[in-house]
């Protein structure tokens, strides 16, 4: 029995080893979702994903938080239907109250008809019981229509929320920025049209360089801060035909409708090398940061099968440009 538990021992401490060796070699947060899905990798739960990740580092590729994080999600989709049918549900809700509401209403000027014409005669008591049974049906119908009024009151706020809370799963709450969930949408829209007007269309991915060291250093609110100036630095660029949104950890992914490969990496670089300038100060210690830079990977959406196979091809030479020294853009092959 001893034995037994010391192997179990053993085993455990060995998953925990490869769990903490797969978030430090993958330079990946540690975070409770990270946890999850890098336990399902180490144990063999999670095989479909574990199998992802050997092929990825097979082929040499990298495995990121943004590459992560697409794997493994799998309930947004969910959210969006389950909020439609909730919207749906409000809808029908609402216009059955107010119908309802509508009849109660016609109900009581009728109603209020029939009392006054019996109130007349008040000397036949069978008259004047009517008038009483019909006062207090009078009450409770416009009792009933209050009620209605207050339901459907209720039901514009809860259509109303369910409004901002879909505004707000389609955002990224740090930055401000469109998060993936929204950038997909938006690029489905454009790569449709692009290929409808025989337009160019390019797409970017950025990650902050050495964040890791960023966040280690000076603490998680420092790095915030870093990733809304770097968000702030891409939005500056966008406009109806240029789109940014944050894709993940430290990375953020770009649109380029009307420019080609060549166009969109000089647009980027321009911002890169601009924002390289700046000097960063904790402002918790006031201690010198230093400059940050961030680095890229562009890739031409029409050379490549699929917008999703162009994103892959983005996130290669994202990769290329770590390899090669950081701090620049890189165009895909």
């Amino acid at each position: 029995m001893a034995r037994a538990a010391g192997v179990r021992d053993l085993a455990r401490r060995q998953l925990l080893d490869d769990i903490v060796a797969f978030l430090i070699d993958h330079e990946l947060e540690i975070s409770e979702a990270n946890l999850a899905v890098v336990l399902g990798i180490c144990s063999g739960s999670n095989i479909a994903l574990a199998k992802k990740v050997t092929d990825r580092r097979a082929a040499g590729l990298p495995v990121t938080q943004a590459w992560l994080d697409e794997q493994s999600r799998g309930g947004e989709d969910s959210i969006g239907r389950i909020a439609d049918k909730l919207e749906r549900s409000l809808e029908s809700f609402a216009a059955t109250s107010r119908s309802a509401r509508d009849t109660a209403a016609q109900y009581n000027s009728e109603m209020q008809v029939h009392v006054e014409k019996a109130g007349e005669a008040e000397e036949q008591e069978q008259i004047q019981t009517l008038t009483t049974l019909a006062r207090a049906m009078l009450e409770r119908t416009q009792h009933l229509e209050q009620e209605m009024h207050r339901s459907e009151r209720e039901a514009a706020k809860l259509r109303s929320s369910l409004a901002k809370a879909r505004r707000d799963a389609d955002h990224d709450h740090l930055t401000g920025l469109p998060n993936r969930r929204a950038f997909e949408g938006l690029l489905e829209h454009h790569l449709r049209d692009a290929q409808k007007n025989l337009e160019p269309l390019s797409v970017a991915l950025c990650d902050v360089d050495n964040f890791k060291r960023i966040n280690d250093t000076h603490g998680h609110d420092t790095g915030d801060r870093v990733l809304q100036a770097v968000a702030k630095a891409l939005a500056k660029i966008t406009d109806d035909n240029c789109h940014v949104a944050r894709h993940g950890g430290e990375e953020f992914v770009m649109l380029f409708r009307g420019d080609g490969k060549t166009e969109a990496l000089q647009r980027l670089d321009e911002v890169r090398e601009a924002f390289g300038e700046r000097n960063f100060v904790n402002r918790r210690t006031d201690e010198p940061i230093g400059k940050i830079t961030f680095s890229g990977g562009v890739a031409d959406v029409f050379a490549y099968p699929s917008a999703r196979d162009a994103l892959k091809a983005a996130d290669v030479a994202l990769y290329a440009a770590k390899e090669q020294g950081r701090n620049r853009i890189v165009a895909a092959d």
